[in-house]
């Protein structure tokens, strides 16, 4: 299944991402589910996921609004994201070689709450920022509650993948040798714009993560090549923390492809990257200066041309 979090007059909502001839289209779920239903509740408890499921399977795509015309909040609302550096080979600290040894033990970092923003939320530069960067990476999505789990039982706890931007601030990340400030302005954790399920995914080591900028592929790596398995990972992290429903592992992010680094550039207002995970999709960041909240969907800018005072986004659950 593909999960999403839709924005409605009335609140946001699940809904279940259905493909169609025309495009992706949205399935509301709040009239299926039990009221206050989200999708983190979903992924962790198989009854609420068999309803879905049998709701999917008795829709017609094409009756449903198309998600290009809704507006997406964040899929989960983690209370904790951790994030995983240098999880890929040749992706080295300053100053590394690709000859060094792989660490023994992987290099961790949180990011906060205030960091996390949908796939239609625009993303302000901050006014403080010197060097905004973009890390495209595979997020996953914890299902149950885990704490102590065996490597060899902790996929059983994972509720989905998603993609996820680990936006960062270079000139203040080197500041400090924690990292925290440079990771943690608002709005740098760009997560979505679904949540996919383990069945729909396959071998997470064996997803291919690739980012463009300005036309230009400047990231292309495989999961194969991640220093801890995802097994070994989830387990390490369940040693330290109680991992909750909704949180979310951020597993790393690739080097940028040679060359890449040379012309490098800061993010800056009016900047678009999109990263594209191999069965997870596409989510591009669109940077903006201060002050402003989202993308509006096609169908609110048309209405909001037709009435200034028409902005609430289309509800699928009335469509």
């Amino acid at each position: 299944m593909r999960l999403a979090t839709v924005v409605t007059a009335a609140g946001e909502i699940p809904a279940a991402i259905l493909p169609s001839p025309d495009g992706e289209r949205a399935l509301a779920l709040d009239g299926v589910l039990p009221g206050g239903t989200t999708v983190t509740d979903v992924l962790g408890n198989a009854l609420l996921a068999t309803l879905v499921a049998d709701e999917i399977a008795a829709s017609d795509a094409m009756t449903l609004p198309l998600v290009d015309d809704l507006r997406l909040a964040p899929p989960v609302r983690p209370s904790k994201i951790v994030c995983v550096g240098y999880n890929y080979r040749w992706h080295n600290p300053d100053g590394g070689s690709d000859a060094d040894p792989d660490p023994t033990f992987p290099d961790i970092f949180v990011k906060t709450q205030n960091t996390v923003r949908g796939a239609d939320d625009l993303i302000e530069v901050p006014r403080a920022s010197l060097d905004v960067d973009y890390e495209g990476e595979v997020a996953v999505v914890v299902g149950r509650r885990m704490k102590d789990v065996p490597e060899a039982d902790t996929m059983s706890y994972v509720g989905g993948f998603a993609v996820f931007n680990d936006i960062t601030d270079r000139e203040w990340q080197r500041r400090t040798s924690q990292w925290a400030v440079g990771k943690n302005f608002d709005g740098f954790g760009q997560l979505g714009p679904v949540v996919v399920t383990p069945d729909e995914v396959g071998d997470p080591g064996d997803l291919l993560v690739e980012v463009e900028r300005d036309g230009l592929v400047t990231v292309s790596q495989s999961t194969s090549t991640w220093v801890f398995p995802l097994p070994r990972l989830l387990a390490h992290l369940s040693s330290v923390w109680t991992l909750e429903p909704g949180d979310v592992i951020a597993t790393g992010s690739p080097q940028k492809l040679p060359g890449v680094h040379a012309t490098h550039r800061p993010l800056v207002a009016g900047d678009a990257v999109t990263i594209t995970v191999t069965g997870l999709g596409s989510l591009t960041t669109r940077f903006v200066a201060p002050e402003t909240t989202r993308v509006p969907s096609p169908s609110e800018a048309a209405a909001s041309e037709a009435s200034p005072s028409a902005t609430a986004p289309p509800d699928p659950s009335t469509a």
